[in-house]
């Protein structure tokens, strides 16, 4: 027997990292994520032996396997350290079955550092196997709802679609949006600001409010016009000013559904890819003089607490390097919404002296902005809030009242370090100071037409925040069920807004038909507070699919006889085939859209479909700008004349010339807002218009 003990982990980036914090008596090793899984040819699920789940190795997996045994079997202890969640405990449960185990020791840590990894080898426990039970209650039950619905949707509608537990769910979502906004009614309503204007000759604006103390409501021009003659003929004096201070707190650090939104709204960031990049600085990035580090905390998490020595660590921070008045003087301890995992922690940077700006000439531009977005909130909850001077006023005109206020910021608190938005920085407005009983003259009064409008169509980061609400999914799935409903062309993503295609309406529908469970919100909440059961050992796993599999498998024997053919059309596109004329129509594989010609089997010619940018090209003026991708998935910007045209760039044109050298203007900016010449040495640029 080796003298040496054995860490198992998933990636081999987390082994790398942990390296530099076991002393040489350990030897480290990945598994490469999961080892086992249901088989992929069959449902797995013995639905006539009390759900028994029939796990086989994972195809590829073999030669991963037979090394760990060969270590295991030399080592003189072995250590489980996959992830500190369900799914983890499931890969470390996997890896003691596959691996023949007799013993092996668990352990967990919330950040990949040395204080962390050392104390839990000394705090190594058994398998949690309520964890483990959680995981396959969750995989069983997904299992049994993909594997049932799926091939039915396959003879009825069309091949490789899907169903799932969850995924159906916020498909739902979107489709009821789509629905409301369909039937929405828009309405007229009317407002009226008045300009006022002190003796001193000080002018602010205010808003009328109610008359005789009810307040107003305007539908028509023709009513609001009455009012502003009625009020261009009253005095206005001031009736109430009040001066005070308003106080704005940081936001708690980040939990993952909060880091999905934010990454979104401020860097773009679609949640597959916040994911990607956030596992990549937890499991640890090259940093040149310092090896590999883990730069955050676990990036699976629900809750918001913070350990003792995070927070001292980060206090003290803040005192030395920005001083003692931006740190609040009371730690403020934030709570965690319902049945949040308290024994992780909320995301934070593992070491909070590695700040930003150190960082940034070490990390790639993407790994440095999210790593930036997660330490200055971290940074900021430890923060004194933002303090703004305030003062408010109600305006007496006759039987009319109105209201004014104005705010201005005092002291920066917080907002000296995160500062991403403009729910975060609020513009100062300007008031000079009222008394009561001032009189005040009216320098203008104006009326503006304003119309109702619809619920906004679902982005990314609306989506998680209204799943998490309705306690649908877990930090570790909001990514995926976006992902697949893209995937799978039943949703579609256009500006960051996500409404559903004809397929994924026609989906929904055959769901709620037929499904009502699977597709129940409330039904699949309370699937998730079971499971949260299982995982504290109140409930046995396997009770959970008991309850559920009855009913659901008449559900789908009735469906198999009452859900007739559907005949989804083609998109038909204006490309022609080469081969023998016909328009060709938009197709769905296994890596997405493709372009196929209807003539099939006769004619089988196809192509790749890329998305038209609704632009002529600017080189040869013919053909179209096409957004294409390379082998790695990066975006760039193509002739639909291609190879004849040798048009391309990695930014967006705009459709424009520039009038400087007569090259082609791209887009620039965060937000698009700038067009600049794409010839090398040009230097042109000019502010686009705001349709644009």
């Amino acid at each position: 027997m080796s003298s040496k003990k054995l860490v198992i982990v998933e990636s081999p980036a987390k082994a790398k990292t942990l390296k530099k914090f076991l002393s040489s008596a350990y030897k480290i090793e990945a598994s490469v994520g999961h080892v086992r899984d249901l088989p992929k040819s069959e449902l797995g699920i013995d639905v006539e032996n009390d759900f028994e789940p029939k796990y086989i190795t994972i195809r590829g997996k073999g030669e991963i396997l037979a090394k760990l045994r060969k270590e295991a079997k030399a080592a003189q202890a072995v250590y489980l350290a996959t992830d500190p969640d369900r799914e983890g405990e499931a890969i470390s449960w996997h890896l003691k079955n596959a691996l023949k185990l007799d013993s092996a020791y668990r352990i967990t840590f919330n950040e990949i550092t040395k204080n962390a990894v050392q104390k839990s080898i000394t705090e190594a426990r058994q398998i949690d196997m309520n964890l483990v039970n959680a995981q396959q209650a969750r995989r069983a039950l997904d299992r049994i709802v993909g594997y049932k619905i799926s091939p039915l949707l396959w003879r009825k509608v069309r091949k490789r679609l899907s169903a799932g537990r969850v995924q159906s769910v916020g498909l739902k979502i979107i489709c009821d949006r789509e629905e409301e906004i369909s039937s929405f009614v828009q309405e007229e309503y009317w407002s009226i600001e008045t300009e006022l204007k002190k003796k001193s000759g000080e002018k602010f604006k205010s808003q009328l409010h109610s008359k005789n103390g009810e307040k107003l409501s305007l539908k028509t021009k023709d009513e609001t016009d009455a009012v502003i003659d009625e009020l261009r003929k009253e005095k206005f004096s001031v009736l109430e000013a009040k001066n005070g201070q308003r106080l704005k707190k940081p936001a708690p650090p980040f939990t993952t559904s909060t880091l999905q939104q934010e990454a979104s709204k401020v860097l773009g960031f679609a949640t597959s890819k916040t994911m990607m990049i956030a596992q990549q600085l937890y499991e640890g990035v090259d940093i040149a003089g310092q090896g590999t580090i883990g730069l955050v905390s676990y990036i699976r998490t629900d809750s918001v607490r913070v350990s003792d020595e995070s927070y001292a660590a980060a206090a003290d921070f803040v005192k030395n390097n920005l001083g003692e008045k931006y740190l609040n003087p009371e730690r403020v301890v934030y709570q965690s919404k319902g049945r949040a995992q308290d024994a992780h922690e909320a995301i934070h940077p593992t070491y909070i002296e590695q700040t930003p700006e150190a960082l940034k000439t070490h990390l790639p531009r993407d790994q440095f902005r999210l790593y930036k977005l997660i330490w200055e909130r971290f940074a900021a909850s430890v923060m004194s809030p933002a303090v703004y001077d305030t003062i408010t006023a109600r305006i007496e005109a006759g039987p009319y009242h109105l209201r004014a206020s104005g705010s201005q910021l005092k002291f920066q608190g917080y907002l000296a370090v995160y500062n991403k938005n403009e729910t975060d920085a609020e513009k100062d407005v300007k008031m000079p100071s009222l008394t009561k009983g001032e009189p005040l003259t009216a320098a203008a009064i104006t009326g503006e037409q304003h119309f109702t409008q619809p619920p906004p169509r679902y982005t990314e980061a609306a989506l998680v925040k209204n799943l998490e609400d309705l306690g649908i999914g877990r930090p570790s799935t909001y990514s995926a069920i976006i992902s697949t409903l893209l995937a799978r062309g039943y949703v579609i993503k256009e500006n960051k807004s996500l409404y559903p295609a004809e397929l994924g309406i026609i989906v929904n529908d055959i769901m709620e038909d037929n499904f009502r469970d699977v597709v129940n919100i409330g039904f699949t909440a309370e699937m998730e507070d079971m499971l949260d059961k299982v995982e504290d050992g109140q409930t046995e796993w396997k009770e959970i699919l008991r309850a559920f599999y009855p009913e659901f498998e008449k559900e789908v024997s009735a469906a198999e006889t009452k859900i007739g053919d559907v005949e989804i059309a083609d998109e038909v596109t204006d490309v022609i085939c080469e081969n023998c004329g016909r328009n060709m129509v938009i197709k769905f594989g296994r890596f997405g859209k493709f372009l196929a010609c209807p003539g099939f089997p006769e004619c089988r010619n196809a192509k790749p479909f890329f998305e038209d940018a609704k632009i002529a090209c600017p080189v040869c003026e013919d053909g179209k700008v096409l957004i294409k991708k390379t082998k790695k998935g990066r975006k760039y910007y193509g002739c639909s004349n291609n190879p004849d045209c040798s048009f391309l760039s990695w930014e967006k044109p705009v459709g424009k010339k520039c009038p400087k050298c007569g090259g082609f203007l791209v887009a620039k900016g965060k937000k698009a807002k700038k067009a600049a010449c794409a010839q090398a040495g040009c230097g042109y640029s000019e502010d686009l218009a705001e349709e644009e």
